[in-house]
């Protein structure tokens, strides 16, 4: 459809990732094969027929979010280019849940870690865990974005398109040498398939994910990649990294999304807690015996304290 092609090469002009094209033209070719009208004359009405249609296939909420916030983009697209309309899709109204981060705790992490033996794979795992990197930015990191004598790394293109340096700490960086060492392609991608036909290319996003399911299912820890970025996230705020930090570390566009660990990390909150608490009851200690010192040696300020109060008659 000749409007649909106008819309992939706007996108692909804005610099969205080949990745968020094609998911974007997927589910623009079901909404209109589902469409019985033309698209100027879709009203609030099909959108609620749409999501009725969707909800029957068994869509998860956040999926029917996804193909909403896709549709509307589009029509935003099409009232700019002079259609005369209002768009449909003016409120997404789809109730999300919110579930947690799921993290590891230090012991889950000792036990993962002691089962991977690889120097790949270890050092694949230890950029998610200690540096906050996603599954995808590891796919693609290059041996130029190390900087070892720095302790850096050069993370490109992130999640929307976004560039950002992380951190190396002494067990990554240790790790990542591990693997230089052992590795003797030439090729600039950083991880590379070691077995099969494929062997010396890149590997990919699944290939990775594949590794962490086998040493999920070795170790009978329930984990994956991502869950290693949130660890990492919550590890350092219970060490009192400010949220900022973490935002920056972990490429979030807005601090809200950063904000989501405060509801995991319960060991900052114990602890504030209870450093808070502390103070307020040295505090109400104090108050009480300074005002039994008073009332003992009969200070006038105590004598007018309880005249005021009622408590003399």
């Amino acid at each position: 459809m000749e409007t649909t092609d106008r819309y992939r090469r706007c996108l692909k002009r804005r610099n969205f990732s080949p990745h968020t094209v094609k998911a974007y033209m997927n589910i623009l070719a079901q909404f209109i094969a589902w469409l019985a009208i033309p698209l100027a004359e879709v009203t609030r009405k099909e959108i609620g027929s749409y999501v009725d249609h969707l909800m029957g296939r068994r869509l998860s909420p956040k999926t029917i979010t996804c193909h909403l916030q896709t549709i509307r983009l589009f029509f935003e697209y099409l009232i700019d280019e002079g259609l005369d309309m209002t768009n449909p899709v003016t409120k997404i109204s789809i109730r999300l849940p919110k579930p947690l981060p799921r993290h590891l705790k230090d012991d889950q992490v000792g036990k993962l870690l002691s089962v991977i033996t690889d120097p790949r794979d270890k050092a694949m795992f230890m950029l998610m865990l200690r540096c906050g990197l996603r599954v995808e930015e590891v796919s693609r990191l290059t041996i130029d974005a190390l900087e070892l004598p720095r302790n850096q790394l050069f993370v490109a293109n992130g999640k929307g398109r976004k560039d950002r340096v992380v951190y190396l700490s002494k067990d990554a960086r240790s790790a990542l040498e591990t693997h230089l060492n052992t590795r003797s392609s030439k090729a600039r991608r950083m991880f590379l398939v070691q077995k099969g036909p494929l062997t010396g290319t890149p590997l990919s996003v699944r290939g990775i994910q594949k590794r962490i399911e086998y040493y999920a299912s070795i170790s009978r820890i329930k984990v994956s990649c991502h869950s290693l970025r949130h660890t990492m996230a919550t590890q350092l705020l219970n060490a009192d990294a400010d949220l900022s930090t973490i935002q920056d570390l972990l490429g979030h566009t807005h601090i809200t999304t950063t904000q989501r660990y405060c509801r995991v990390s319960n060991l900052k909150v114990q602890r504030d807690y209870y450093n808070a608490i502390e103070v307020v009851m040295q505090r109400s200690q104090a108050a009480g015996r300074d005002l039994l010192h008073r009332r003992l040696h009969g200070s006038d300020d105590y004598m007018l304290y309880t005249q005021e109060d009622g408590a003399l008659e």
